[in-house]
């Protein structure tokens, strides 16, 4: 991990034979963080996802946002916290050993309202297991969602991720129009290729006519997590790589969980070991709050207020199958 963008830069973990690989895209130097920007590994915010219009409205108030997405505000701005320079402490959390890494969002940055204090903690709470803990206190009502933009491929190679099979608890997701951004449907996924309540390949139906898939070019939708509670620690989502054997879990207290299934690499980056990440290289799962909820009062909402603490909680488990 480094000290920019609060970047995961490298998870290894073992196959079925306990050959150790890395199971995250990335890049050998950090010229490569400087010089794109996929988000690889980062940490995103002051807001994850986007924001129609580079606009949105907080008590009486319309705040102005950079539109680094075409006619929307993505991941937090032209130099949101992917791009910040966090402080990074090695942390001991009750015997795991861990890294806090802390923010100051200044009043303004990026056009947000409020000083933003943040803190990041990765933790191994076992050998298998990467905790993630977000929080936040704000100095003036503003909005929030702080996601891990992580892209894994658990076959380590330079197979794409189409193998890996995913299993996502959502019974329902929120489609698009042409800009991404959310139309305020909550939509079933019963009879749509976005039905991985149980497990399927990634690219089993990729390539589906479907008019959600061509509008993102493939998945880069917000599933909505079947949970009971919104405080809870809920599985939101399992991926198994067939060959090796790898397989990772993910729980979080986020309602969300944005599947991006890398559309958008092009084989224009090249990263660790000289490889050129070409389309659908990684997978993103991006747990967080809903794209564009500010204009969405049925959603969760993203409003941080003086007094009150912002906190979630992610869970990364990473294993082998039995056989």
């Amino acid at each position: 991990m480094i000290e920019y963008g609060a970047i995961i830069t490298s998870l290894r973990t073992p196959d079925r034979h306990g050959q150790i690989g890395d199971v995250v895209l990335g890049f050998d130097r950090l010229d490569g963080y400087l010089a794109h920007s996929p988000y690889l590994g980062a940490v995103v915010g002051r807001y994850a996802n986007r924001i129609a219009g580079g606009r949105f409205s907080l008590d009486g108030a319309t705040y102005e946002l950079a539109c680094n997405d075409g006619a929307n505000h993505l991941h937090g701005g032209r130099r949101g916290f992917d791009k910040a320079l966090w402080r990074g402490t090695v942390i001991d959390d009750d015997g795991s050993p861990g890294v806090a890494f802390s923010y100051v969002s200044e009043d303004g940055e990026e056009g947000y309202p409020g000083r933003l204090e943040v803190e990041v903690t990765y933790v191994l709470t076992s050998p298998r297991d990467l905790r993630v803990r977000y929080r936040a206190v704000t100095s003036a009502t503003t909005i929030v969602n702080l996601t891990q933009h992580t892209y894994f491929n658990l076959s380590t190679s330079a197979k794409d991720v189409l193998d890996h099979r995913l299993t996502v608890k959502a019974s329902r997701f929120t489609p698009v129009d042409a800009g991404l951004i959310p139309t305020g449907e909550l939509r079933s996924v019963e009879g749509t290729p976005f039905d991985f309540r149980s497990e399927r390949p990634i690219g089993a139906r990729i390539g589906t006519p479907d008019v959600q898939l061509a509008v993102a070019g493939g998945y880069d939708h917000n599933f909505v997590l079947d949970r009971d509670d919104d405080r809870s620690l809920v599985l939101a989502a399992r991926v198994v790589e067939p060959e090796s054997g790898r397989t990772l879990e993910v729980d979080t207290t986020q309602p969300g969980l944005q599947v991006y299934s890398g559309n958008f690499l092009d084989g224009s980056i090249v990263g660790k070991g000289e490889r050129r990440y070409g389309r659908r290289a990684g997978l993103c799962l991006e747990t967080q709050h809903f794209p564009d909820s500010p204009h969405h009062p049925a959603f969760p909402s993203v409003v941080l207020r003086v007094g009150e603490r912002y906190f979630q909680e992610t869970v990364f488990r990473f294993g082998v199958l039995d056989r």
